[in-house]
């Protein structure tokens, strides 16, 4: 049995999650997913600006904190934090290694994920990239792409930790491989133990999102307690592909059959096809059973084989947009906040703006659920919300200078304008496609930080 922890869900996930995690029970992983669609063409913008930038300074950081613990308790630490400059976040931690006396330390890096500069190459190999959602060929924006990574099977991550890596940098892996690649490497399973693979995406799956699958996000959110000291999840994985999701003892939240549960339908298409690089695991075969406290064991999982494509996560520039917002407070909050966006969007009219998309919401009122909701019969303060997307980035920035003068030519109440006039900013967009396995190049590298 091995225990793997996952410490991070996300950029910007809890800091002191990981070390907790290092320093409050027993591990033989640490895994830490900094990554997500918007987060890789950020990096991408970064490094053009800076060719050694690209990847999560904040594992640099952390890395530089728990070095010691880690390599005195021999923990093994797997993250996606190379981003899309994998090589210069190796060559940070080198520095950070040899500075605290750590020369020794072998770091792995898995690469090939970053397609980006090979975009013409494929695309005239005769490889579309088509939109999965609507078909469109790539070439239609090539001109705007910002990152292209291809999500990586689980086995390079593997490879790495056979070289002695003690530290696994990757790009784009899925975030289930985070914890399936240390599985394959002490297991030993093959590429057609199609129903361990299975099982080892499941748990990959359900820790991916940190303290989301131990009291975090939940629905009966009442009955969650330690709110301030939220546990976060550990697997103890056995090598038929079962294991148990638990959590280190004394810490906050809770594991039950149903904190799982909401986690596996998280971001879930057909449960019966969970395509991944390395298997399509079949998440209905899964049996959930408590055998103890905040301890859930996770059986039963079935795999077929994987497809014969990678997914790709392509960014791309799609005009830009703007969002301010002010408050309006007191009496009849409701009527004057709509008075106001109807002002706004009149005078934009009057001279001469219109706009590809347009934002107006209440919030605390319709910002999230529309109006699905029944709305109060009173409210005393509300926000105005509104926003603008175009192509024409000077037609943006004109709605940010309209915004201001409602506070004196507007109904009476309006006020918390205090962040200035909303600056027009880029439009992300998103495109998945696939591409086949036989057109990406995938290498591991292992060294150590004083080579």
């Amino acid at each position: 049995m091995i225990r793997i922890a996952n410490g991070q869900g996300f950029w910007g996930d809890s800091v002191d999650a990981p070390g907790r995690l290092v320093e409050e029970g027993p591990l033989d992983y640490l895994t830490l997913d900094y990554l997500a669609e918007v987060t890789m063409s950020i990096m991408q913008k970064l490094r053009r600006r800076d060719p050694a930038a690209g990847y999560a300074t904040d594992f640099v950081d952390l890395v530089k904190t728990l070095l010691p613990r880690l390599v005195e308790k021999n923990i093994r630490v797997v993250a996606n934090a190379g981003g899309v400059n994998p090589q210069s976040c190796r060559a940070a931690l080198r520095a950070v290694a040899r500075a605290a006396g750590f020369g020794g330390l072998k770091i792995g890096v898995v690469s090939g994920d970053d397609i980006f500069d090979r975009l013409g190459e494929i695309l005239d190999a005769g490889c579309p990239l088509a939109n999965m959602e609507d078909g469109r060929p790539l070439s239609e924006v090539s001109e705007r792409v910002l990152s292209a990574n291809v999500y990586l099977s689980s086995y390079p991550i593997a490879e790495a930790l056979a070289g002695g890596a003690q530290i696994v940098l990757t790009g784009r892996s899925t975030d289930p491989g985070l914890v399936l690649g240390p599985m394959i490497h002490e297991f030993g399973w093959e590429r057609q133990d199609w129903d361990r693979l299975a099982g080892g995406t499941v748990a990959g799956h359900i820790v991916e999102c940190g303290a989301q699958c131990s009291g975090g996000n939940f629905t009966r959110w009442w009955e969650v307690e330690g709110w301030d000291h939220l546990g976060y999840p550990v697997v103890e994985a056995d090598p038929d592909g079962s294991f148990i999701v638990t959590k280190h003892e004394g810490t906050g939240g809770m594991v039950t059959e149903e904190t799982i549960a909401e986690q596996l339908v998280y971001e879930m298409g057909n449960p019966r096809r969970y395509v991944t690089p390395d298997v399509v695991a079949d998440f209905t075969s899964v049996h959930l059973e408590r055998c103890g406290p905040d301890r859930v064991r996770v059986s039963g999982a079935r795999g077929a084989p994987p497809t014969d494509t990678y997914k790709v996560s392509i960014s791309y520039l799609d005009g830009f947009k703007a969002v301010g917002q002010v408050t309006i407070a007191g009496p009849h909050a409701i009527a004057k906040a709509r008075v106001c966006a109807e002002a706004l969007w009149g005078r934009l009219r009057r001279a001469g703006f219109t706009y590809q998309e347009t934002l107006t919401e209440l919030v605390g009122l319709d910002s999230c659920h529309g109006t699905i909701p029944q709305p109060p019969s009173h409210l005393n303060e509300v926000v105005l919300r509104v926003g603008v997307k175009d192509r024409d980035r000077a037609k943006v920035d004109r709605f940010g200078k309209e915004i201001a003068p409602l506070v004196t030519s507007g109904p009476p109440g309006v006020t918390g304008f205090a962040g200035g006039r909303p600056k027009a900013t880029e439009v992300v967009s998103f495109w998945p496609a696939l591409i086949p396995k036989e057109l990406v190049r995938t290498t591991v590298t292992v060294e150590k930080a004083a080579g």
